[in-house]
């Protein structure tokens, strides 16, 4: 059975010493109540509920997944008893107001709470995790009598939310929503339609489930402009604010996947369902994409949780698993060979795994507070400040997506890799995890998605570049002091501040390029993302290693001097080992469409 086991000593070292989360909350309007006492209580129960609670029902429940009978979605055993631990333990309302029941804390606690339960079973994690988004459309969009009326129960944990978009003809191009809403004299309207892949879209765990829809009004101008956004329940709320009579929507049945067995992925059918609607009529997608972005950065750390899962159990693998003698010499002379750990190919995977975890975690932790930023702007109701921290998130977010996503299934089976035969074999769960991380580069918008977010709407449209200078003038100002200096420190600096004029290159090489080649962007998307992904990702690997220098040269916490001399370490790794792939995605970003766009669709194959 595998373990897991938190990585709280790497979390604090993150929120402590290199992104001072103390004094970063200490700034924040609703930060008064995080103070480090606070914080570290909630990072060790979280941890020990984990690890406790979760991690062992992850692999039967990989193994039983959940149930279909007559329209009807029960989940594997001890997912409701461990739902009810999470609803008594207020973990939902984390970070949300108080006004509706929540402890108001900064958002970024969530952030930490999410990653341990992800990594520990992130089946279980995405029940309440779809709720978030639903959560966060409903503050930000709703009536306050919508608000009122759906809030404390989905803030509670009581109920559960979803975003229900994919129709069977469109998944990415919801310009063919076909969903209708009529209109009825009372204000509500009747909600007709068919959604699917709509995770936790029906289950057992919450007493009612709150649907977030898109729909078309019978008026509605064509494609995207004419989609409006409607709350829906499972269960008409009755006067009281409780579960009343049921509403016309049904389960037409659960997907059969590869993977993420435990969360119940619905078909859903709305047959004339009461529904009303949120915001302003055709502009569902506006208020949409707070939910989507919601669940973005939740996937993003999908990649990271199955990265660090992966990484712990191959680690235990390979310091126990013994085979052939080290090429350098026998390391363990009393046991009858090494052990894998010893062989330096097992070393580069497990290193892999090691930088692709505790470097994402880095990068969502770092745009974690910028999310607090902007939320804290709302409270302050500064919007100019609230548009920069919104434009910040809304960059980070396609690279976070898309390229931890795709690093996270590197990970996945690099550990099945460090397992050889066994890591195929269920009862070690490794090949469990491969399959868990497979959704998590292609739901809320593909690896292409994210990069043509990335490099059209947000780099190329929306600031014509400026949100790449304006992140590379971070990684500028941090590098510079240390152009001169010695050792890996300025090794680092030096490629650092070389991949910042590149990046800025790169991207004006394509604008260029894209005003008369119209298939550039399409074309050379994904390895501007990728490519964005190792350098950011290279930036705060050297924050890790300057702050890890820094406490070694001080003497500070000499008991963490191993810790420390790894960051370091693994940061080096980074360098030499992962950070070099950035200059073959470049060049793939910089080659002609000619290649790609030459052959006739009937060439593809011949029968």
């Amino acid at each position: 059975m595998p373990t897991y086991k938190a990585p709280l000593r790497d979390m604090r070292f993150l929120m402590n010493e290199v992104l001072d989360y103390p004094a970063h909350y200490a700034r924040l309007a609703n930060g008064a109540e995080a103070t480090p006492e606070m914080v570290e209580a909630i990072l060790e129960a979280a941890a020990r509920w984990c690890e406790e609670v979760l991690a062992p029902l992850n692999l039967p429940g990989d193994q039983e997944g959940c149930h279909f009978n007559a329209g009807k979605v029960s989940t594997p055993a001890g997912f409701r008893e461990a739902y009810r631990q999470f609803v008594d333990g207020g973990w939902q309302g984390l970070s949300f107001p108080v006004e509706y029941g929540g402890q108001g804390l900064p958002t970024s606690l969530s952030v930490f709470k999410a990653e341990m339960m992800g990594a520990a079973n992130w089946s279980f994690s995405m029940y309440p995790g779809l709720s978030l988004g639903c959560i966060n459309t409903l503050l930000r969009y709703a009536s306050e009598a919508q608000r009122s009326q759906y809030l404390p129960a989905l803030v509670s944990g009581e109920w559960t939310g979803t975003m229900c978009l994919t129709e069977p003809q469109c998944g990415t191009d919801l310009a063919q929503i076909r969903t209708q809403a009529e209109p009825q004299p009372d204000g509500s309207y009747r909600i007709t339609g068919t959604k699917m892949f709509i995770s936790a879209g029906d289950h057992d765990l919450a007493e009612n489930i709150v649907h977030i829809v898109l729909a078309r009004l019978p008026d509605a101008p064509a494609g995207t402009r004419g989609i409006s956004l409607f709350v829906v329940p499972k269960f008409l709320v009755d006067a009281d604010g409780s579960a009343g009579q049921r509403n016309a929507v049904s389960c037409g049945s659960i997907e059969h996947k590869m993977g993420i067995r435990a969360s119940a992925t619905a078909v859903l059918n709305f047959d004339a369902a009461v529904g009303h609607l949120i915001f302003e009529p055709n502009k569902g997608l506006e208020a949409m994409f707070t939910f989507m972005n919601t669940a973005r950065i939740g996937i993003a750390l999908q990649g990271i949780a199955h990265a660090e899962a992966s990484f712990q159990g191959a680690l235990s693998y390979a310091r126990d698993r013994r085979s052939m003698r080290a090429l350098s010499g026998k390391k363990e002379p009393d046991s009858i060979a090494d052990a894998l750990i010893w062989h330096p190919d097992v070393r580069r995977m497990l290193l892999t795994q090691k930088a692709i975890a505790e470097g994402g975690r880095a990068m969502i932790y770092a745009a974690a507070q910028t999310a607090d930023l902007m939320f804290n702007a709302v409270l302050e109701d500064d919007r100019v400040a609230q548009a920069q921290y919104d434009n910040m998130l809304g960059f980070y977010t396609p690279i976070l997506k898309g390229f931890l996503t795709e690093m996270g299934l590197e990970a996945a089976n690099l550990g099945m890799q460090v397992f050889g035969g066994h890591g195929y074999i269920h009862e070690h769960g490794m090949e469990q995890i491969a399959r868990d991380a497979r959704i998590a580069t292609l739901y809320e918008g593909t690896t292409g998605i994210q990069a043509l977010d990335l490099l059209g709407r947000k780099v190329l449209i929306g600031s014509r570049g400026k949100c790449v200078r304006d992140f590379t003038r971070i990684m500028l100002r941090f590098a510079g002091p240390q152009l001169a200096a010695r050792g890996s420190g300025g090794r680092m600096a030096r490629s650092m501040t070389r991949h910042a004029i590149e990046w800025n290159l790169l991207t004006l090489r394509i604008m260029w390029r894209a005003a008369k080649d119209r298939d550039l962007v399409g074309s050379t998307s994904v390895d501007y993302l990728m490519y964005s992904g190792y350098v950011m990702m290279g930036h705060f690997w050297a924050l890790q290693a300057d702050q890890a220098r820094q406490r070694l040269r001080s003497g500070q916490g000499a008991e963490s001097a191993d810790f420390y001399r790894a960051k370091i370490q693994t940061a080096e790794f980074y360098f030499d080992r992962l950070l070099p792939r950035a200059d073959a995605h470049r060049t793939s970003a910089l080659a002609p469409t000619r290649s790609l766009m030459q052959m006739d669709n009937g060439n593809f194959a011949f029968p």
